[in-house]
């Protein structure tokens, strides 16, 4: 009797002990083929740096959502049960903000008013088709501070399965990129160079008020290097990036000295030149007609000793991004998206995390480059599609084009390459060459370095309308949003081996649906299946075992 009493007692301080260290000690196992809810190093280090409160409300809520976007709501809800079990600081709740009529509206004003639009979606239940509005965002604040998280990851011509899917693959980077703004203060610095006719300020505002929430940016004129070109490579030399937005006027010597310098001491440097004169504004004109003539940049040595020439023709492709015209005036004008060859629509097979799951990326009057041999590594980050031509300068760009049939036997080209990515150590331009201006620590190869080179300066221009900048990569007209601003983002986070968070966009995972046609036509043999089939079976059971007992019994 006291031996059990013993162990008893015995099984119930284990017991007690058991649960103990449990609430203080456990291990979440993630069985998941694809691993979907492993946080990713990079993520763990920014979840690690939340010391206070950080909040987070997500919209995602509601009853009437089709299932697809159920299953959105049901992996945020577990991604963010990851983070909150990483880190307790981390605590998220699921707000409806159209729950209640009344407020409805003004919630919608209220959201739309930060940036958070609404997403109207169709749903396919039981063979109909209604309609819902949701709000696929999320708020996080963190000592005063709020930052929008977008949930919904856009693709053009993307199905809602292929959205949703896309959008899952999302889900860690956007709320790791939302943390990162929050937690992790600003060092780097980035130099936006002027002076040599570079793009306007309001047409590249959105790209730079997007890498200003990561990186300190400050205009850069090239313009000093005439008077005190020491000063200037010194002054240039204190910013971790350049970036040359589509300069029009030629570089001097001078200028190209320095940022020659400026690579050889380790600079990045990312560019997006024009080789052709042509905008697509000066066609709308009275004879709705414009020439596209070569642009001197005095460049073309500078871009060959790092291993890559952009050649001054034009990059036209069969799949491409529409043109909207009016046709008709006034009352009575019509507005037609009509097929638009001069500006390609770029993407890559390529698995590089700058491409990576990528949306497609609009250009305007590209060029074409060329890489050559050198001892620099060179990844080709976007290309034309393979219907595409080249087109030699000087050459007259009608307007009218887009009312006239394509033949896509002429676009026999192949895929251009539109866009590169250099990395390694780079031989000065002026290495055995008579120097511009005397340098006391010149250098004639470079420390390891990246530096990225676009064929169009237009790829980092957003549209501007009564003088306010629109998103980069929108089209007003269409609705349809294109990868630009992404991509570019991505490119200044690689070049300045920011990479953690672009690596986390390489996650593969397989979100499987349910196919709603199908659905909807085999509803019935399947209710049939489910509920009538053991009512069958039930029967046939118990008239068996009635009809074996009776026998059995009579007997």
């Amino acid at each position: 009797m006291n031996k059990k009493i013993t162990h008893t007692i015995g099984f119930i301080v284990a017991l007690i002990l058991v649960n103990a260290i449990s609430m203080r000690v456990f291990k979440r196992f993630d069985l998941t083929e694809d691993h979907r809810y492993t946080l990713s190093e990079a993520t763990k280090g920014i979840v690690n740096k939340v010391k206070s409160p950080l909040l987070i409300d997500v919209f995602l809520e509601g009853e009437d959502f089709p299932s697809e976007f159920r299953r959105l709501q049901n992996e945020t809800r577990q991604i963010l049960e990851e983070f909150e079990a990483k880190n307790s600081n981390i605590v998220f709740n699921f707000i409806n903000p159209l729950e209640d009529e009344a407020a409805r509206d003004r919630n919608i004003k209220q959201l739309s008013n930060r940036g958070l639009t609404p997403m109207q979606l169709n749903v396919q239940e039981s063979g109909k088709t209604s309609q819902a509005v949701i709000f696929p965002w999320a708020l996080a604040s963190y000592n005063d501070q709020t930052v929008s998280i977008p949930l919904i990851k856009n693709k053009i011509g993307a199905s809602q399965q292929d959205l949703v899917t896309n959008s899952v693959q999302h889900l860690e980077y956007a709320f790791a990129d939302g943390f990162k703004k929050l937690v992790t203060p600003k060092y780097q610095k980035i130099a936006v160079l002027k002076g040599n006719n570079e793009i306007d300020d309001k047409y590249i505002a959105d790209f730079i008020k997007k890498i200003g929430e990561y990186y300190f940016i400050a205009p850069f004129t090239l313009d000093s290097v005439s008077k005190n070109p020491q000063k200037s490579l010194r002054d240039l030399n204190n910013y971790d990036l350049v970036i040359a937005a589509k300069p029009t006027e030629a570089f001097t010597e001078e200028e190209k000295f320095v940022l020659d310098q400026y690579t050889m001491n380790g600079g990045k440097s990312l560019w997006l030149v024009d080789a052709v004169a042509i905008e697509k504004d000066s066609l709308y004109n009275e004879n709705r007609r414009n020439f596209a003539v070569p642009r001197d940049l005095n460049l073309t040595d500078f871009f060959f000793k790092y291993g890559v020439r952009i050649n001054p023709v034009i990059t036209s492709s069969f799949y491409s991004a529409p043109l909207t015209v009016a046709f008709g005036e006034g009352s009575n004008a019509q507005f037609q998206h009509l097929r638009w060859p001069y500006s390609p629509l770029a993407s890559t097979n390529n698995i590089h995390p700058i491409v990576n799951n990528l949306n497609l990326v609009r250009f305007d009057f590209a060029n074409q480059l060329d890489t050559l041999k050198n001892n620099i590594k060179k990844t080709i980050l976007l290309e034309s599609a393979p219907l595409s031509k080249l087109e030699g300068m000087p050459k007259e760009i009608r307007l009218d084009l887009v009312t006239q049939e394509q033949d896509p036997a002429e676009f026999n080209k192949g895929n251009q390459p539109l866009a590169v990515l250099l990395e390694g150590e780079f031989e000065s331009v002026y290495k055995n060459r008579v120097k511009p201006f005397p340098l006391k620590q010149e250098k004639s190869s470079s420390v390891p370095t990246k530096m990225i080179v676009i064929a169009d300066g237009d790829v980092i221009k957003n549209d501007v309308v009564r003088n306010i900048p629109q998103e980069l990569g929108f089209d007003r007209w269409t609705g349809k949003i294109y990868g630009n601003k992404e991509f570019l983002l991505n490119a200044v986070n690689y070049l300045l081996d920011d990479t953690g968070l672009i690596n986390i966009r390489s996650k593969t995972i397989e979100v499987a649906f349910l196919n709603h046609q199908k659905i909807a036509a085999e509803k019935t043999k399947w209710q049939l299946i489910n509920i009538a089939l053991p009512l069958v079976l039930l029967a046939i059971f118990g008239f068996t075992y009635n009809y074996i007992r009776k026998k059995r019994y009579a007997a």
